[in-house]
């Protein structure tokens, strides 16, 4: 089974992220997130990924009727190497760090695990997963346990608390902001992190802890889109709100639901909050409709925030 999170790698010698659960017509929904170029590996970002696959291996490029997007696809017999976020993290925690990352990975864990978290249940993603890090990379832990993942974050407010884990500085917040892109200003940016509990930084190391739940029911219904949407909305349920993808269902005549692929705004608001939101309007099948945020990598020009 393919899961967000998992990255799988092919005879091309390229490492896709996978972006969605199961397969599309025999095909895994991926992300291409390194290449080796000119005989050493390097990450890419969406245009020299996109690029790299247009001039080089076309065959990755794939429309999705699923999602109505246009990603990487990449079919289940080319896979050479599946990366597993739960094998690769029991098999890091097995043998002694060798660099700063994996000594920082295996004291975070070390906490986790002194705060009574089953650590079964998490999986290490990103760089680490696939053997990528470098002397600044961050840690991406990702839980398959909801009520874990909950108990998760109230850990990581009493490491803060402890001080055994630190809140990011400004200039961490800053670095984050122009990662993400987000669309309106920093402190907004700020303001609504703080209050996840779903990122700190240990050793200096930022970690971020994301939740895979067991997929959605209806999730692999195709949805058709309508165009560019703003509207403003109360929440009415937040129980998907950190799952992968995020979903908020809101109180709106235009639509149902809000859902995210981007982790910018996983978490992003609570029920009874009034947010506003921008992003494409989306129709499955039977007519409902949905506000998806995070339609491209980058969610330029869309974004979630609580209007206080």
């Amino acid at each position: 089974m393919f899961r967000p999170k998992d990255f799988i790698e092919t005879g091309e010698q390229l490492i896709f992220a996978v972006v969605a659960d199961g397969l599309e017509a025999g095909r895994i929904l991926c992300f291409l997130r390194y290449a080796m170029l000119d005989g050493a590996w390097r990450k890419v970002d969406s245009d020299t990924a996109n690029a790299h696959l247009a001039a080089h291996y076309p065959q990755y490029l794939h429309y999705s009727a699923r999602l109505d997007a246009r990603l990487h696809a990449v079919p289940e017999t080319a896979v050479i190497r599946h990366f597993h976020p739960r094998h690769s993290l029991r098999g890091l925690l097995e043998v002694e760090p060798s660099d700063p990352v994996l000594a920082d990975l295996h004291s975070l864990c070390t906490l986790f695990r002194r705060r009574g978290l089953d650590m079964d249940q998490f999986g290490v993603t990103g760089s680490l997963q696939v053997g990528m890090q470098k002397h600044s990379s961050d840690i991406d832990l990702v839980c398959y346990d909801r009520e874990i993942f909950h108990r998760a974050r109230n850990v990581v407010q009493w490491l803060i608390a402890e001080d055994h884990c630190q809140v990011l500085d400004d200039a961490d917040w800053l670095e984050a902001y122009r990662r993400r892109a987000c669309d309106f200003a920093l402190d907004e940016y700020i303001w609504h992190e703080l209050r996840k509990y779903n990122k700190a930084m240990i050793n200096g190391r930022k970690f971020d802890l994301t939740l895979l739940a067991p997929m959605l029911e209806g999730e692999t219904r195709e949805y058709r889109k309508l165009g560019a949407i703003e509207l403003q909305a109360r929440i009415s349920d937040d129980f998907h709100a950190f799952d992968y993808p995020a979903v908020f269902s809101i109180d709106h005549p235009q639509a149902d639901s809000i859902v995210c692929y981007t982790a910018t705004y996983c978490g992003q608001a609570q029920t009874g909050e009034v947010v506003a939101v921008a992003g494409l309007l989306e129709v499955d099948d039977t007519g409902r409709r949905r506000v998806v945020v995070g339609s491209n990598r980058e969610a330029l020009g869309e974004y979630i925030k609580v209007l206080r």
